[in-house]
């Protein structure tokens, strides 16, 4: 007898996790940017000689909440990874949340490093630091879309309309945010917002790729395998663009006009190509047409 509840399925699970890993993305570029890294008198895992800080919003308790975040999803990441060992998972989806859980050590000692020893040891807090936090944070948030994804059973043409239309607005509203469109200012805010939603149409783009290349693959009623072949090369080409201006989103390189320029190009690219596999699969999926159901155990 299971003691799991019936409505805890795998899927569920995992899709939580990879939630709570992109909010975390989102609170750790808004700590970041306030300057709240560099609180709790270089401390950690302490934070200015206490366990917690005073409860108001201060540099202290930002960096703190930061902390307490990661470590609940770092927990329910290695539960993923063991959830895929112990259950019925296939080798794809195993492999995708135990490279996650292999890769989140590193995660944890670059940010340690970052907030503690700065730049007195080579690579502190510099641009190479954010650098690496940032691309691994990303690995370990794609490796968990992919388990969900793949975890999930098969998919359909509903669900690879589904997650491009995801990635396209996504895409579209991150530019609401983006440092390449003067829409608003590039506030601490506002800079948590683009990367929700760039994140968003990143993991909606995992999943078009994910579900397009099943396709191509083993086929899906009513999607011939050209069609498949089309949107996976367009959805890969946008998550390219998309990376950049991910990357363009931090303080990665002096950011003058040419990089600027360089942004709204790869923002405009990675919205362009989105938008084109969404109209590629247009009516997809519409008439009911679907695969086989979606396991959600």
């Amino acid at each position: 007898m299971s003691l799991r509840p019936a409505w805890l399925t795998f899927r569920r699970y995992a899709a939580t996790t990879t939630g709570m890993t992109l909010v975390l993305f989102a609170l750790g570029v808004y700590t970041a940017a306030t300057g709240s890294g560099l609180a709790c008198q270089a401390q950690w895992p302490l934070c200015s000689d206490q366990f917690i800080p005073e409860m108001t919003i201060n540099p202290d308790f930002i960096e703190w909440f930061h902390r307490v975040w990661a470590m609940v999803t770092g927990f329910l990441i290695i539960g993923v990874a063991g959830w895929t060992w112990f259950g019925d998972r296939d080798r794809r989806t195993r492999l995708a949340a135990t490279l996650a859980v292999a890769i989140l050590p590193l995660q944890i000692t670059v940010g340690a490093l970052t907030v503690t020893l700065g730049g007195l040891v080579p690579g502190g807090y510099t641009v190479s630091t954010h650098a690496a936090h940032l691309i691994v944070a990303l690995a370990i948030f794609t490796l968990l879309g992919l388990a969900t994804i793949w975890g999930g059973g098969r998919g359909s043409p509903r669900l690879l309309r589904a997650a491009i239309g995801v990635a396209a607005v996504g895409i579209v509203a991150s530019a609401v945010f983006s440092r390449a469109v003067p829409f608003v200012t590039y506030s601490p805010g506002a800079q948590a917002g683009f990367y929700v939603t760039g994140l968003a149409g990143h993991l909606g783009l995992v999943a078009a790729i994910a579900y397009a290349t099943e396709a191509v693959r083993t086929g899906y009623a009513g999607l011939d395998r050209s069609t498949a072949k089309t949107v996976r090369l367009l959805a890969a080409g946008s998550m390219a663009a998309l990376v950049g201006t991910l990357l363009l989103g931090r303080d990665l390189v002096l950011y003058t006009a040419f990089w600027q320029r360089l942004n709204l190009v790869a923002l405009g690219v990675a919205a362009t190509l989105a938008i084109g596999a969404a109209w590629t699969v247009r009516g997809l999926g519409s008439e009911g047409t679907t695969a086989d159901p979606v396991r959600g155990d």
